[in-house]
């Protein structure tokens, strides 16, 4: 395996979270600068370093209620930045580090913020209760042309079909797959910034509401407020920082069609990326100590410890039966933050990066996991699929 590949050029230097909540009184472009700037302080950098910046989605308040970044123009004005880089993300991204990664390694900025930002538990509140992306009036046109008309506007609406197959396919149980968002939420509960802490049990996760067969409220991720930022800098700048973090390998693979509806594989999602990863490493799926696997909904983590080769294909329901094996004292701790089930919507792997970057550290306090020195992080699945491994800096 090569050393000199370009993730390897990069490190993640810092990670910053603004106050997280089902509703917070400040408006996206605050939330923004609060994060952006605990983020640089984390690194162990000044406002004067920063020489990059990039932002998901790449259009600001963008596309959909709650989507609510301050966009490039209004961060860099209001921190008077002067950048060599900048980088507007769209969806397709592989993952949040990707393109600041990239940017570094080429020698385009030294210092990169990418940062992300919801207001979608005050988009759904402001809607009544219903989810925010269904706040506005969709047109039947694109995508929608096709899925708009029998009412699947929904994600919950578009990745339930999945579910349903894999679980017909593979004979897994929803007893089986109730045991991820019930230990995630006693992760959850050592977390002071997550939305939910309260204890969840098997029983309550069965007698929950459905919200689109077979996946109930628990299945789905909390829509929230807050921001997240994360500093990737050049690789060469290490010394110079508080605790950088090492990218050993990332990866972006969308093998099939982009779009949910014509998928081809319903029971297998997010492998082409996973494999793309493990050939840029010589490391292997038992050198991880912490998972941070994406968690829009619960099977999305089924298909991410499947693709990821912690168990094989359609084994995941027996791999987290019972909850001891993704304990924080289990063989694979996963989302040690509570995940988006528990910890928050915070969308695009931000949230699990920077869960990441901190057990790596040693700083994630009671829900630390003893001698974390290699983490995976992926980032939804399917049509945007991205897997990474970090390691602890030496």
């Amino acid at each position: 395996m090569g050393t000199d590949l370009l993730e390897r050029r990069a490190v993640i230097s810092g990670v910053g979270q603004s106050a997280i909540g089902r509703r917070v009184e400040r408006s996206g472009l605050q939330l923004t600068l609060d994060a952006v700037l605990a983020a640089v302080e984390d690194a162990g950098l000044t406002l004067d370093d920063i020489d990059g910046l990039a932002m998901f989605p790449g259009g600001g308040a963008a596309n959909l209620p709650g989507y609510a970044n301050g966009n490039l123009y209004e961060v860099q004005d209001a921190l008077r930045i002067t950048t060599t880089w900048r980088q507007g993300i769209i969806e397709g991204m592989a993952l949040p580090f990707y393109g600041p990664a990239m940017a570094v390694a080429t020698g385009q900025a030294r210092h990169v913020v990418v940062w992300r930002t919801v207001k979608e538990g005050s988009a759904a509140r402001a809607a009544g209760g219903r989810p925010a992306y269904g706040a506005g009036k969709p047109v039947a046109e694109g995508p929608l042309a096709w899925l708009l008309p029998i009412g699947m506007l929904s994600p919950v609406c578009q990745v339930a079909p999945y579910a349903a197959r894999y679980m017909h396919e593979y004979g897994v149980t929803r007893e089986q797959l109730a045991w991820i968002p019930v230990t995630q939420r006693a992760h959850a509960a050592l977390n002071p910034d997550a939305v939910y802490r309260s204890a969840l049990t098997v029983d309550d996760y069965l007698a929950a509401r459905m919200i689109s067969t077979p996946m109930c409220l628990y299945d789905c991720d909390v829509p929230a407020d807050g921001a997240t930022a994360i500093v990737v800098s050049a690789a060469g700048t290490a010394p110079a920082l508080r605790a950088p973090v090492r990218i050993e390998a990332m990866a972006g693979v969308v093998e099939g069609r982009p779009s949910w509806e014509q998928w081809e594989d319903m029971g297998r999602v997010g492998h082409g990326a996973a494999r793309a990863m493990w050939a840029r490493t010589g490391l292997r799926p038992g050198d991880v100590d912490v998972a941070q696997l994406y968690d829009g909904f619960t099977i999305e983590a089924v298909w991410w410890l499947e693709a990821m080769g912690f168990c094989g294909t359609g084994e995941a329901g027996a791999f987290v039966e019972g909850g001891e094996r993704i304990a924080l004292d289990g063989e694979l701790p996963l989302n040690t933050w509570g995940g988006q089930l528990s910890g928050g919507r915070l969308h695009a792997a931000f949230g699990h990066t920077a869960e990441a970057v901190r057990q790596l550290r040693g700083e994630a306090g009671a829900r630390q996991v003893r001698g974390a020195e290699v983490a995976a992080v992926t980032n939804v699945g399917g049509l945007e699929a991205g897997a990474a491994l970090l390691t602890r800096w030496n």
